[in-house]
């Protein structure tokens, strides 16, 4: 009897553990099944995610330029929603055409992100400053981003209301739209603070008109909005002691040709000044030279120093005097390619740049080849 006891615990032993060890091994294939599949997710975590087909597909059917917008912004590809033909009839309905609005995706392939909605409502707050749809559209094809770029429709209703009533015009605010549509952009208080300091400066430098002084800078430099009041004073300061203006002078100034250099950096305002200088003092020019070549046309202060540096070396090879070129600073304003071209061009028709003026190679392409025709009959009727 004790040994069939014995024997019995030891059967319902044995058999506990093999149930045991069954259920332990179970587990632990269900954990390595898991963890595999876990394995796995990780591991495509870090791939490329998927493009959308249907995206493409429907992109392809529109015209759009893919390798382009692949470029631009990549991102949009890995949506899953997109909005691109919402959006394309949209903007058929606006007087957009086909090719158009290709063009559009293909440069700002974001603008399929925006919804019908938001469209329509942001379209509504331009129209405030914009005439016609069709001028709307004609901006939309030379910057798309202008219009696309933020969806924040309150920021841009707020925006407008601000400027408009600190005396902006809708010239003013187109302005700004299509060159420097990131001021739409910006939070009020930003642009406020900007606007505020503008018109302090106004009225520092003896001017009441504030509305006409802040007009005249944005016009002039669109940019302005979206720089820190802290960049425009360091360069304002910079111009003023320099070029040791009075007030009125400042104020023809950066109303004028000097507006465009006070959104740049003001470590790169000095350096580039500087260059001009040195280069000039190299060829016998004096501080007072060197001065009124740069207030003559700021926009000088634009070129990075070898650009500057390589143009000069270029036309005084070429026997164009030093003299010269401080009388016609807008020669820089050419390519040094434009620059070799034009010159090759206008010495093989017999035309004397050393004693002759040297506008010719700075104007516009047309003005340029009607010059270069006259010039060359006038050297066969000699």
């Amino acid at each position: 009897m004790a040994s069939r006891n014995l024997w019995h615990m030891r059967s319902n032993f044995l058999l506990g553990s093999r149930c045991w060890m069954i259920q332990y091994s179970t587990e632990m294939l269900l954990k390595s099944i898991s963890l595999r599949l876990f394995g796995v997710k990780c591991g495509n975590a870090g791939s490329e995610p998927l493009e959308n087909e249907n995206l493409l597909n429907n992109l392809l059917t529109m015209g759009v330029n893919i390798d382009m917008a692949k470029k631009r912004q990549p991102g949009v590809f890995n949506r899953m929603v997109t909005n691109e033909q919402d959006v394309q009839m949209f903007l058929l309905s606006k007087g957009a055409s086909k090719e158009a609005i290709a063009s559009i995706i293909s440069r700002y392939p974001r603008a399929i992100t925006r919804t019908t909605e938001s469209l329509s409502k942001r379209w509504d707050l331009w129209r405030k400053i914009i005439t016609s749809d069709l001028e709307i559209v004609n901006i939309l094809e030379r910057s798309p981003e202008s219009f696309f770029r933020s969806r924040n429709n309150e920021g841009l209703e707020k925006n407008i209301n601000f400027l408009c009533s600190v005396g902006l015009t809708s010239k003013c605010l187109c302005r700004l739209l299509t060159s420097a549509p990131r001021t739409f952009s910006n939070s009020l208080d930003l642009n406020k603070q900007m606007i505020e300091f503008l018109q302090d400066v106004c009225l520092s430098l003896g001017y009441n008109d504030r509305a006409d002084f802040v007009r005249k800078i944005i016009l002039k430099n669109p940019f302005i909005l979206i720089q820190s009041t802290k960049r425009v004073k360091a360069n304002i300061e910079f111009l003023q002691s320099t070029f040791t203006l009075d007030k009125e002078e400042l104020l023809v100034l950066i109303c004028g040709s000097g507006a465009g250099i006070l959104d740049l950096s003001n470590d790169y305002v000095k350096r580039n000044y500087k260059n001009i200088k040195e280069k000039l003092f190299s060829f016998g020019c004096t501080e007072e030279e060197a001065q009124k070549f740069v207030l003559s046309y700021p926009d000088m202060i634009f070129l990075a120093e070898k650009k500057f540096n390589d143009k000069i070396d270029y036309l005084i090879e070429e026997k164009i005097s030093i003299s010269q070129i401080i009388e016609n600073p807008r020669v820089l304003d050419s390519s040094i390619n434009t620059l070799k071209s034009r010159i090759k061009e206008l010495v093989h028709a017999g035309y004397n740049l050393s004693t002759s003026n040297i506008t010719v190679l700075s104007c516009s392409q047309k003005r340029y080849q009607a010059k270069l025709k006259k010039i060359k009959k006038t050297a066969l009727g000699a």
